[in-house]
């Protein structure tokens, strides 16, 4: 079993609470000191109670999932003898009711555009089995029940 963890600091300060205009920024802070300023997206609450320069929580989803999906897939492209030179990912990430009728995130669109040395590149079977594989192992689609979309090749 391996555990990871994150720390989250928000103050309320002098601001009035009970009326619900209060800032909703805060930071998160990773185990290695990385502080990200972090708050709820300004689609959900208008600024300046969010902070729209700051991480959101469904922002940070959207990029665990695209990191996740890149690091299976650069490791399993080294496995098979793919260089890869380069991996670029526009990931998009859908809010909408889900099969209960609750907001949820309900899809997220991973669009990689990836380049590889001369030579050493898959063939669109092999790249799309390579997609396949690393969503397949990604820790982060595994825990998640929005359907995760590899769209793009090479």
């Amino acid at each position: 079993m391996q555990q990871f963890e994150a720390q989250l600091a928000w103050q309320r300060g002098a601001q009035p609470f009970l009326d619900n205009r209060y800032s909703r920024a805060h930071a998160w802070t990773f185990d290695g000191g990385l502080q990200v300023p972090a708050s709820s997206s300004p689609l959900s609450v208008a600024p300046p109670m969010s902070d729209p320069a700051a991480v959101d929580p469904e922002e940070a989803l959207v990029a665990a999932v695209s990191s996740c999906h890149m690091l299976f897939f650069l490791s399993l492209a080294a496995r098979a003898g793919h260089v890869v030179d380069d991996y670029r990912d526009h990931a998009l990430g859908t809010m909408s009711k889900n099969a209960d009728g609750k907001m949820a995130m309900t899809r997220i669109v991973l669009r990689p555009a990836i380049s590889f040395a001369d030579g050493t590149g898959p063939d669109c079977a092999q790249l799309d089995a390579l997609h396949h594989a690393a969503h397949a192992q990604c820790y982060i689609a595994n825990s998640i029940k929005a359907d995760v979309v590899v769209e793009g090749s090479a």
